[in-house]
């Protein structure tokens, strides 16, 4: 079992920035790729970024790339999401997620998910 605990989410002016963060605790944290994805209420859970075990290769939703980073530090079992120039459209809940397959930790199908964090932006 992988227990993910987000914290970092808040209220935030659109153009503003968020780094959301997200601890690890149970299984050996180097054993998971981890990702980041997102919910508004109404709609379906998407994918927003994810980084390898290692850390050394990472993905993003195109609509993303450019604005969010992912970044992980095996040594402190976490794995962060700095949002950068943020929009009212990225309001939702974000969630951390772990997986110890690549290609199922882009997909809703990820075995471990946090409580998520709500991030609002106003305009």
């Amino acid at each position: 079992q992988v227990q993910l605990v987000e914290s970092g989410g808040g209220l935030v002016q659109a153009g503003g920035s968020l780094r959301l963060s997200c601890a690890a605790s149970g299984r050996t944290f180097s054993d998971y790729h981890m990702g980041w994805f997102r919910q508004v209420p109404g709609k379906e859970r998407e994918f927003v970024a994810a980084i390898s075990w290692t850390g050394t290769v990472s993905s993003y939703a195109d609509s993303l790339k450019g604005r969010f980073t992912i970044s992980r530090d095996n040594a402190k079992n976490m794995v962060y999401l700095q949002m950068n120039s943020l929009k009212p459209e990225d309001t939702a809940r974000y969630y951390c997620a772990a997986d110890e397959n690549w290609v199922i930790i882009e997909t809703i199908g990820v075995r471990y998910w946090g409580q998520g964090t709500q991030v609002t932006v106003s305009s």
